[in-house]
């Protein structure tokens, strides 16, 4: 049986200590090092993952196989720089990070030591660490990088229960703007639809009952049957003086959300159209 790799974490919150776990109960990778801020936030992430040696700083690092850079965003190419100055990352060794807004190339320092670098974004909110560890299995993961770190990085992530997806490292940024389409900017849809019952006198926590079944039962049916199925209403009819109608009554209340009503429209209305070929 070969020897399992060997894999340290750089900046392991959340995301880190869970995939740490993940890692040591599948017994997938061997945790070496774990380089936090401070020794103290290293060693809770350690206890949480169930093994890892707390390193003091860059020159503590032992020399491991993989590196995982989970530290946030704005930090990512700062830890990169910081290992490839150590001297502990030699030529071969792997470097990748879960951002999901950010691509490989951002480990250009790395690429230069002739390490071979990826990004593998975990599509979940890790929030509550111990719920994300306990249902990790079904888990979608974006990735891309060089295909030496994802020949060695895919199987890592499969033995954990994640279904990976490949995706271009040019089309990182189109990739996480659907998931700010399908997380971030629903919520705000969601609020100018309470916003608008609130223009016909309708309290929030009413029109948030009212449209609790409605909200649900549409995200179902675009889950199981595809968005052009699932469209109704008005423009699904073509019912263009409702369609109007409404357009003016929000437009004379709200421009902001009278033009967002007109852009909705038409591209609901090539939806339509999809949903009738």
């Amino acid at each position: 049986m070969s020897k399992p790799q060997t894999l340290s974490i750089i900046g392991c919150g959340k995301v880190g200590q869970t995939l740490a776990r993940l890692w040591v109960q599948h017994q997938t990778v061997q945790i070496l090092d774990i380089l936090n801020t401070s020794v103290t936030s290293g060693a809770r992430a350690a206890a949480f993952a169930g093994t890892g040696r707390v390193a003091s700083s860059y020159a503590d690092l032992q020399t491991a196989n993989i590196y995982l850079i989970a530290a946030p965003d704005d930090q990512i190419a700062a830890c990169c720089d910081a290992l490839a100055d150590s001297g502990r990352l030699p030529a071969g060794s792997i470097v990748f990070h879960c951002s999901g807004a950010l691509s490989s190339s951002i480990l250009a320092s790395a690429s230069a030591c002739g390490a071979a670098v990826a990004s593998i974004h975990p599509i979940r909110s890790f929030a509550v660490p111990e719920k994300v560890a306990a249902d990790f299995a079904g888990t979608y993961c974006g990735m891309e990088g060089d295909q030496a770190a994802l020949n060695a990085l895919a199987p890592i992530f499969a033995a954990i229960g994640a279904q990976t997806v490949a995706i271009k490292r040019e089309s990182k940024v189109l990739y996480h703007a659907g998931a700010v389409f399908a997380s971030n900017y629903l919520v705000t849809l969601l609020d100018t639809a309470v916003q608008t019952y609130g223009q016909a006198d309708i309290p929030q926590d009413i029109a948030l009952k009212m449209i609790a079944s409605l909200v649900r039962e549409t995200s179902e049916n675009v889950l199981q049957i595809g968005p052009e199925q699932a469209l109704t209403g008005p423009i699904a009819r073509g019912d263009i003086a409702t369609v109007v109608k409404q357009y003016r009554a929000v437009n004379g209340w709200d421009k902001r959300y009278g033009k967002l009503y007109k852009q909705m429209g038409k591209l609901t209305a090539e939806l339509a159209r999809r949903k009738k070929k």
